[in-house]
């Protein structure tokens, strides 16, 4: 089983340290569905919005072509985790109410992607998929060490397909019979080390690392120490988030 793997190396930070999603996204994703019998969550990660989605539906099936990640993800009773691609889930036919991708669509073979949603959906089934843009401190002082470090340290160590996450999702195809979506917002107070854990999970920072040897984020947390002198003050950290959903 072949996949761009960004993240294995780094499944145990991205569960600690990956934002949680607003009770607003759920609300939304959930209000799609006139049944909630089966939802599958694919690329599931450590399991985030499948435990989310525990609390509403029968069943969840989580995949994720990640054995690491599968094995950090939190165990529910509702929650069944499996190790599959997005093309290749191993679901049923016709046996999923709802289909979700959580910050994970750019990664994907999105033709094949799509034909397997449609061989696993029900009828009337709802799909809806999500990705949250940059992070934007409190702080314009701070923020302003934070995009400098995004853009011109980092900048040339992106994945081409990350480009897609900024855009949110607009240039993707999606081929379904598209439904208003709401904009949100990821907010969390975080310490220093919070921050920094979550730079750490970044695929530019693992990139960065595997080319010259180094961990980029131990220059930048000098350089953002001299702006966050306090390392235990909590700053407000924003992502956009940007929901498409349509039907089946």
């Amino acid at each position: 089983m072949t996949f761009k793997d960004h993240f294995s190396a780094t499944a145990a930070s991205y569960a600690r340290y990956r934002p949680q999603y607003p009770p607003a996204l759920f609300d939304f994703v959930v209000g799609l569905c006139d049944q909630r019998r089966v939802v599958w969550d694919c690329a599931t990660g450590n399991g985030q919005a499948a435990l989310a989605f525990a609390q509403h539906f029968d069943h969840v099936i989580a995949t994720d072509a990640s054995a690491t990640q599968i094995a950090n993800a939190v165990p529910h009773p509702n929650i069944t985790y499996r190790v599959a691609t997005a093309d290749e889930s191993e679901i049923a036919d016709a046996s999923v109410d709802l289909i979700t991708v959580a910050q994970a669509l750019h990664w994907f073979d999105l033709h094949r992607f799509f034909l397997e949603v449609r061989r696993v959906a029900m009828p009337g089934a709802a799909i809806a998929v999500w990705s949250y843009d940059d992070p934007i401190l409190d702080d314009p002082s701070l923020d302003a060490v934070l995009q400098q470090f995004n853009g011109q340290t980092l900048g040339t160590y992106w994945p081409a397909e990350r480009h897609q996450v900024g855009a949110g999702y607009t240039r993707l195809p999606f081929p379904f019979d598209e439904v208003p979506a709401p904009s949100l917002m990821l907010e969390h107070q975080w310490t220093l080390d919070a921050f920094l854990g979550y730079l750490r999970t970044w695929s530019a920072v693992a990139a960065y690392r595997a080319k010259h040897g180094v961990d980029p984020v131990v220059a930048f947390a000098k350089d953002l120490g001299e702006q966050w002198t306090d390392p235990q003050t909590t700053h407000t950290v924003r992502w956009p988030l940007t929901i498409r959903a349509g039907r089946v």
